[in-house]
């Protein structure tokens, strides 16, 4: 089974977030794809926890070697079919580029952010619920 993944769930996944056990019970055995993009955006969520003074930066290589170690097929997405939906659904760009990933596969999605959740389901793209 192909199953879409985002930035949110990879980056709880690497940082130990609550939802972590369940992510990965939730995608043993499933090839994961992603676009072009969450490997960007997981780079940045790194940069903004740094910030925040969540991590430090040896944490942030140890993370990037374990995210490097995770098999994601990265895909791309057409610009303008993800803008489009950016439009219709009210969301960010990056956003947008997992739900068009997620149509542009026919396949599910996971993913913790309930506004892209939310699309996604407007969207007719099945989504997998995590469950705590």
């Amino acid at each position: 089974m192909n199953l879409v993944v985002d930035t949110s769930v990879i980056i709880a996944v690497l940082t130990s977030e609550p939802e972590r056990s369940a992510l990965v019970k939730l995608t043993r055995g499933v090839d994961l794809i992603a676009p072009v993009s969450v490997h960007w955006e997981v780079g940045n969520a790194l940069a903004a926890m740094f910030k925040r003074g969540r991590i430090e930066p040896g944490q942030i290589r140890q993370v990037l070697r374990a995210y490097g170690r995770i098999p994601i097929r990265y895909v791309d997405v057409p610009l303008g079919d993800a803008l489009d939906l950016a439009v219709e659904h009210g969301l960010y760009a990056y956003d947008a580029y997992v739900l068009a990933c997620a149509l542009s596969q026919r396949c599910r999605l996971v993913s913790l952010d309930k506004g892209l959740v939310r699309a996604a389901s407007a969207a007719s793209v099945g989504v997998l619920e995590v469950r705590e």
